[in-house]
C-alpha cells in the first residue's frame, strides 16, 4: 500500500510539538511494517541549515495563487528508513521559526497546492493520503473538486488525524477563490464554513474518508459540546467515519535497558537499583541536600494552565511540607514560571527547577523520579505519561483524553494491573487526594514494586498504533 503523510512538521527534520513525533513514527513504523509510506514537508530553514540532512533536487514547478506564481522545488532524503518529499521556497519556508507569522494562511496555501501538484511529479499513485491538522487541510477538498480526473488522485483515499483542534485554519472567504481556486458555493452551503469564516480544519473533517482524533477517549470528548472546542457538531455527523486512535512512544529512545542518557540501565527485574542509581543522579544535578529517602515527584512539560501547572504549584507546595521532592523541567507561562522559582527559594534542598528544556535532564526525571506529574486540563493523547511508564515512573494524570487511554489508575484492590494514578475533578483537591493515594503506595513497598513492575511492562509502542492505521486505510481500500 502507499501512502502519502502530508504535514507541517516531522521528527527528526523539524519540530515544534507532538505532531512531529507522530509524523515521523507513525511513517517510520509503517515503513518497517513494509508498507510504502513518504512524507511530503516544507523545505524549512532549520532543515537546510542541518549539515547531517543530505538532500537531492528531484525537480521543480510553478505554483498559482491567484495572480502570484511561485517556484516550488522539490527535493528528497531518507532519515530513518522513511522517504521525505521537502517543498522548496525561500520566500515562504527561509524563515527562523515554523509558525507564528501573519501570512501563515499563505504559507500553507502554497505548501499545500504545491503538495497538491506533486504526485505528478514523483509519479506516485497514493493508495491513502494522510494530511494532519490546520496547516494542509484544503488538500483534501482540492482532491475532491479539483481532480476528480487525475490518474494519480481520483482513487485516492483521505485520512485526517486531529492532533490539535484548537487551531481551525480560519480564512477570510476571499481567500478560498484567491489562494486555493475554489468556488463560494462550498462556503455558502456550509462544508467549508466555521463560525463565519472558512476553517481549513473543519474543511478536512468534512472531505475525508476518515477522521481520527489521537486517543479514543478523546474522541469522545470531541463528541461532547464542553470538550469539543465548538467541532462536536461537525464531527457527529462523521459517524463511523471518526474514531480514536492512542499515538505511540518512541521505545527505541525511551529503553531503560539501553538508553546512553540515564545513570544506570535496567530492566524490570533490577528496576530497584537501577533506579535508586538514577534518583541519586537527578538530584546531584538538581543540586538538592536531601538527607532522607521520600519519593520524587517529577515534572517535564510546558508550564502553562492547560498543563494543569496551577494545581501542580500549590498540591507541590503541599508535598515540600511533607518532606517529598520535586525535579521541574519546563517553561511556559512567565507567571508560572516565577512561581516555581519562588517555591524553590522557599524549597532549597528539596525543590529542583529548570527553565527551558533540557534532553538529558528529561531523561533523568524519567528514570530517577518515584512519580510523574501530568494534571492536565486536557490532553488529547500525552507522551510524557508513556514515557514516564518506561522508566518505572508512576504517573498521577488527571483521568482525560489520552491518559485516560494509557493509564490504569490504582485503586486499592487493582495492583494486578494499576500502573498509576487517576482523579477526575479539575481541582487541587483531587490531585492531592491522588498524590496521598501515591505516597500510601510508596510507603508499601511490595506494592510500589508491582505497580513499577506493570508501568514498565505496558506496551505503549508505535507498532500497536500503526497496526490500528492500517486497519483504517484497509478499511477505505478494500
Amino acid at each position: 500500500m502507499t501512502i502519502a503523510m502530508v504535514a507541517s512538521e516531522a521528527n527528526p527534520l523539524c519540530k515544534t510539538g507532538g505532531l512531529a513525533d507522530v509524523i515521523g513514527s507513525l511513517s517510520h513504523e509503517l515503513c518497517v511494517m513494509g508498507e510504502d509510506c513518504f512524507v511530503v514537508l516544507p523545505f524549512y530553514k532549520c532543515i537546510k541549515d542541518n549539515s547531517f540532512i543530505r538532500v537531492k533536487r528531484v525537480g521543480n514547478y510553478d505554483v498559482f495563487l491567484s495572480w502570484r506564481r511561485q517556484n516550488a522545488d522539490i527535493f528528497t532524503c531518507e532519515v530513518n528508513g522513511v522517504t521525505y518529499y521537502l517543498i522548496s521556497n525561500d520566500y515562504y519556508f527561509n524563515r527562523e521559526s515554523l509558525y507564528g507569522y501573519d501570512d501563515d494562511g499563505e504559507r500553507f496555501a502554497f505548501f499545500t497546492l504545491a503538495a497538491w501538484q506533486i504526485f505528478g511529479l514523483l509519479g506516485k499513485k497514493p493508495d491513502i493520503i494522510h494530511v494532519h491538522d490546520w496547516q494542509v487541510g484544503m488538500l483534501p477538498v482540492l482532491i475532491r473538486e479539483r481532480s476528480m480526473s487525475d490518474p494519480f488522485l481520483k482513487d485516492a483515499k483521505l485520512v485526517l488525524t486531529l492532533h490539535n483542534e484548537a487551531f481551525k485554519g480560519y480564512l477570510d472567504r476571499y481567500f478560498l477563490n484567491h489562494f486555493y481556486g475554489l468556488s463560494d458555493e462550498i462556503f455558502d452551503d456550509g462544508r467549508v464554513r466555521f463560525d463565519g469564516m472558512v476553517s481549513t480544519l473543519k474543511a478536512a473533517i468534512v472531505y475525508c474518508d476518515a477522521v481520527v482524533a489521537v486517543s479514543p477517549n478523546h474522541a469522545k470528548e470531541l463528541l461532547t459540546p464542553g470538550d469539543s472546542m465548538r467541532l462536536d457538531g461537525v464531527l457527529s455527523i462523521c459517524g463511523p467515519r471518526f474514531r480514536g486512535i492512542v499515538n505511540g512512544v518512541d521505545t527505541t529512545e525511551f529503553d531503560p535497558k539501553t538508553d546512553p542518557l540515564i545513570a544506570r540501565n535496567f530492566s524490570v527485574k533490577t528496576s530497584r537499583a537501577g533506579k535508586e542509581v538514577c534518583r541519586k543522579k537527578l538530584l546531584d544535578t538538581l543540586d538538592l541536600d536531601v538527607t532522607d529517602d521520600g519519593p520524587v515527584f517529577g515534572l517535564v512539560s510546558r508550564l502553562t494552565y492547560q498543563k494543569g501547572i496551577n494545581l501542580a504549584l500549590t498540591v507541590g507546595e503541599e508535598l515540600l511540607r511533607k518532606g517529598c521532592i520535586l525535579a521541574i523541567l519546563g517553561s511556559g507561562e512567565a507567571e508560572l514560571e516565577e512561581a516555581f522559582e519562588r517555591l524553590r527559594e522557599r524549597y532549597p534542598k528539596t525543590c529542583g527547577i529548570y527553565r527551558g528544556y533540557n534532553n538529558q535532564l528529561a531523561h533523568d526525571i524519567y528514570s530517577g523520579a518515584d512519580f510523574f506529574l501530568m494534571p492536565s486540563l486536557f490532553e488529547p493523547c500525552g507522551i510524557g505519561q508513556m514515557i514516564a511508564l518506561r522508566y518505572g515512573t508512576l504517573p498521577i494524570c488527571r483521568s482525560v483524553g489520552g491518559l485516560k487511554d494509557t493509564v490504569i489508575g490504582y485503586n486499592g484492590r487493582n495492583e494486578d494491573t494499576a500502573n498509576g494514578f487517576l482523579f477526575e475533578d479539575y481541582t487541587c483537591e483531587a490531585l492531592a487526594a491522588a498524590c496521598t493515594k501515591a505516597l500510601a503506595v510508596f510507603c508499601d513497598a511490595r506494592r510500589m514494586r508491582k505497580l513499577i513492575a506493570n508501568a514498565i511492562t505496558a506496551d505503549h509502542s508505535w507498532r500497536n498504533s500503526a497496526q490500528e492505521y492500517l486497519s483504517v486505510y484497509h478499511s477505505l481500500t478494500k
